[in-house]
């Protein structure tokens, strides 16, 4: 168990550090970063599951990650589509450092998994509109 919290929390620092660089380009580099994985399930695992858990229950402890699980919220398509790139609260925006494709997959894969059933798609136009 100390492993897996471990591992969820390596994961969110270097989620929350790659937006962090991104919002700050040149702070640690000169050319800002960007994840590589471009199946939404490969871009949930390694940028999303660190706060959200690999299960996608959410978890409480020195912050609040929402479950994705079973989220009657992400009926909608376009309000994930938003989060995932203009962040909210204590989420940060991912839209810098995840292209619309990335962000279409990651969103699609969260929508039709982690007990959720929606099945109408996003489209890379859907999160260019949303970036507007």
């Amino acid at each position: 168990m100390i492993f897996r919290v471990a591992s969820a929390l390596t994961l969110a620092l270097a989620a929350t550090a790659a937006v962090a660089q991104a919002q700050s380009p040149g702070a640690f580099s000169s050319s800002p970063f960007r994840f590589t994985h471009q199946d939404g399930e490969a871009v949930y695992r390694n940028v999303c599951a660190g706060c959200h858990m690999p299960d996608g229950r959410g978890a409480i402890g020195a912050g609040a990650y929402p479950a994705l699980a079973r989220n009657a919220k992400l009926e909608a398509a376009g309000y994930p589509v938003l989060l995932v790139v203009n962040g909210r609260k204590a989420m940060p925006a991912f839209g810098r450092v995840l292209d619309d494709n990335q962000v279409a997959a990651v969103v699609n894969y969260i929508r039709a998994n982690l007990g959720n059933a929606y099945t109408d798609r996003v489209s890379v136009d859907d999160v260019k509109a949303a970036r507007q």
